[in-house]
């Protein structure tokens, strides 16, 4: 066969094609697929992730025991029931026995217990500092985003000198300035933290809005400031929030637990929380490590559940990044 043969061949194939004797299935066919959406392409992308199913797992696993805490829990975490066993001079801290398979604190009440029901108040500071601190990221995300020249500029050196401060130091020092330490201290000032975060991601997003063409064409057709910034901008920017908040929330977490560490918690240990549980442990952590090393445990997976699933969705939500 001569190598001028097969080139005759297609040369005479695409005349038949542009005269109309040849049918398209004869030239071949392209398989037409429905097209999918970006959380439905997302999705398909995190269920084959590792990655993503074991934060999930750990994510819903904490969720769901920290709702159910109070019905799971052996004993009452408020109560002394080991008490008489407690010896300040020998036995300071009971060991596990038969009902108290972790043992009891210094003050006789069931560890297994207060870490069931610590995991619940750990949550609730997590999700209200998160919460907040998205709700005033995002007011001055959109204030900045939306109008830019100087309330651009003006929010920005804002947010500029709130992240110039350590985000640590500066919610101690926000959680110091309560006349009386409580969770809620706790939540403002871990909140306050973030706020700079969601503000600064939100803007970068709303600006790259602002000059894509839906939104050129509704300024173009008279659609009014507000219509424009609430109904084509903001839906379109708030991707990359929402994967940020579940990164912020391990963040939250660790904040808290630290703050109440140092003792800007709740002051009252009868509502166990993980990090006040690890600050009351401090005397005795050569002697009795268990007592400090269960709820940094506890903190570290949890953190590391939200931190996976969160990295996981950035990872499939952004384009340059998919797998």
């Amino acid at each position: 066969m001569s190598p001028a043969n097969p080139m005759n061949r297609r040369k005479e194939r695409i005349d038949a094609l542009a005269a109309g004797s040849a049918t398209v299935r004869e030239a071949g066919s392209v398989d037409e697929k429905p097209g999918v959406s970006l959380i439905a392409s997302a999705w398909q992308r995190l269920r084959r992730n590792p990655v993503f199913l074991v934060g999930a797992i750990i994510t819903v696993g904490f969720v769901v025991l920290a709702l159910v805490s109070s019905f799971v829990a052996p004993h009452d975490p408020a109560a002394n029931l080991l008490i008489e066993k407690v010896r300040p001079q020998s036995n300071p801290v009971p060991g596990p026995e038969a009902g108290f398979p972790l043992g009891a604190d210094d003050a006789g009440r069931d560890l297994l217990s207060r870490l069931l029901v610590g995991s619940r108040q750990t949550l609730v500071v997590g999700v209200f500092a998160t919460l907040f601190g998205l709700a005033g990221g995002m007011t001055l995300g959109i204030l900045a985003g939306a109008f830019g020249g100087w309330v651009d500029a003006l929010v920005m050196r804002f947010v500029d000198v709130l992240l110039s401060i350590p985000s640590l130091l500066l919610a101690f020092s926000i959680a110091a300035l309560a006349s009386r330490p409580s969770q809620l201290t706790v939540i403002i000032a871990v909140a306050a933290v973030q706020v700079p975060v969601f503000a600064r991601l939100l803007r970068g997003s709303m600006l790259a809005q602002r000059s894509s063409d839906h939104v050129l064409a509704a300024r173009a057709l008279g659609v009014n400031q507000r219509a424009v910034v609430f109904r084509h901008m903001l839906p379109n920017s708030l991707g990359p929030v929402i994967v940020q908040s579940t990164l912020v929330l391990a963040t939250s977490i660790i904040d808290a637990a630290a703050l109440s560490f140092l003792g800007l918690g709740n002051p009252d240990d009868r509502q166990p929380e993980w990090g006040q549980m690890l600050g009351r442990a401090q005397p005795f952590i050569y002697d009795y490590p268990h007592l400090a090393v269960l709820p940094a445990v506890c903190i570290i997976i949890v953190a590391l559940g939200f931190t996976l699933m969160g990295e996981s969705l950035r990872e499939a939500l952004d384009p340059k990044t998919r797998r």
